[in-house]
This record gives C-alpha cells, sequence and structure tokens, in this order.
C-alpha cells in the first residue's frame, strides 16, 4: 500500500552557496522519491566538509532551521547528510515531531536482523570521519560485525569539499560506490547487508542491490518509516 500523506516531511539541508541544488532520481530531495510532500530549509554554516569533520558546532544552526520547517508544517524532521547523525538529540529535543537525520539510526534494528555471525556494511561519504560516537555501539562484538567503507577521494567526495559544490553526475557516484565494494569483497568475509550513510547514494542503491545480490538501506527507507508512523 503506497503511503499518501498531505503533510509534509521536513529535510535539513547543507549549505550549497546559494547555488540551486540539482536533485538526483531517488534522492531524498527529487520530487518522485516520495509519495508525501516534502520541504527543506538550509542550515547556515552547514557545508558538507564543516558536517563530515563534526567541526565547529552546528547545533544552533540545526535546531533553528528544525523550528522553522516545523512552523512551516512538517510532521517529521529528516536530513540530506548522514553526517548530521552529529546533531540528532540536540535536534530531536528541540522539536515535537519525529527526528530521524541519519540512516545510521537503522543500525542496531539491522544488526539484529542478522545472523549474528554475518556482518554489516556501512557505505560512507568518508569512512575517517564515520567515528565511534557515530555509530553508538558499544558492545564490542557487536561493533565486530560492523565493516565501514568510504569513497573519501572518490568524485563526489571531492565534489563536496568545494564550495559551492558542483553537480556530481549519478554514474560517477555508482562508479565510486562500486569501486568501494570492491575493496571491501576483497577484505571482508560474511557481508549479509547494506547501509548506506551516505544521503548521495539513494540513486545507485538498486546498482549496489544488483551487484551484491544484497539488501542495501538508506535514508530514504528511513523517512518512509517515519512518515507512516505520523500518517
Amino acid at each position: 500500500m503506497t503511503l499518501q500523506h498531505s503533510r509534509p516531511l521536513g529535510i535539513l539541508c547543507l549549505e550549497r552557496g546559494g547555488t540551486p541544488s540539482k536533485s538526483r532520481p531517488g534522492s531524498i530531495l527529487h520530487p518522485t522519491t516520495f509519495s508525501f510532500p516534502v520541504i527543506s530549509d538550509i542550515v547556515e554554516g552547514a557545508w558538507a566538509d564543516v558536517v563530515i569533520r563534526g567541526d565547529p558546532p552546528l547545533e544552533s544552526a540545526y535546531v533553528a532551521a528544525a523550528r522553522r520547517l516545523v512552523e512551516q508544517g512538517a510532521v517529521a524532521i529528516s536530513s540530506n547528510c548522514g553526517f548530521s547523525m552529529r546533531y540528532q538529540s540536540s535536534v530531536a529535543a528541540a522539536v515535537n515531531v519525529p527526528v530521524a537525520l541519519s540512516s545510521l539510526l537503522l543500525l542496531p534494528t539491522l544488526l539484529r536482523q542478522l545472523p549474528v555471525r554475518r556482518k554489516l556494511v556501512i557505505l560512507t561519504a568518508d569512512s575517517s570521519c564515520c567515528d565511534e560516537a557515530l555509530l553508538g555501539i558499544e558492545d564490542p562484538a557487536q561493533r565486530a560485525r560492523v565493516v565501514i567503507g568510504g569513497i573519501e577521494g572518490g568524485k563526489l567526495w571531492q565534489n563536496e569539499m568545494v564550495r559551492p559544490p558542483p553537480y556530481t553526475e549519478t554514474s560517477e557516484i555508482e562508479a565510486d560506490v562500486v569501486a568501494c565494494l570492491g575493496r571491501l569483497q576483497v577484505a571482508h568475509e560474511g557481508v549479509a547487508a547494506i547501509l548506506c550513510e551516505c544521503t548521495g547514494f539513494p540513486p545507485v542503491a538498486s546498482a549496489i542491490r544488483r551487484i551484491t545480490r544484497l539488501p542495501v538501506y538508506d535514508v530514504t527507507d528511513l523517512c518512509r518509516m517515519t512518515m507512516a508512523s505520523v500518517a
């Protein structure tokens, strides 16, 4: 059954330097991705490189943008950068609607879905910055089941480090991801599912499923689940 919703999902967006944001089919901001309306607001100062590294603090800017979205009618809040997970608690405490800023929120649930000897891959924009605080896993046995692979140095990463960031073609994103998956397949056995941290990856999720023949999850899945809860 397709979810029909008259009230919007609010998306907290990265800075783009005033340039129009061109969304890709399948992305969190593309008009055909969801069956419910979406509104967005830019988080002041939230350039991709700043949010990925986690400095300087952007808590007040995230909270202010989330409040503006709620004032405009948003019944749930997400974001277009998985590293916004750093501000999940602050935003959730500041607004009276469900907040799901990152697909990383799915991590504990997905681990419990898998056999205990199988692993889950997190595909991220930058594995060097996908730290333990973002994962939130305290059990060493569970942490050992998580494999992190990043596309740092690839075309999407290079473009997102520029201000304003140029558009990255979907084919270039897919090439970055396929190269990362190739490295992971050589280094790790027993992978049973993939979680895309980066919100740039949903447009290539189908390709990842086709290549790996594994379940693939991303922020769009989290958004649909969250909006279904308030329908």
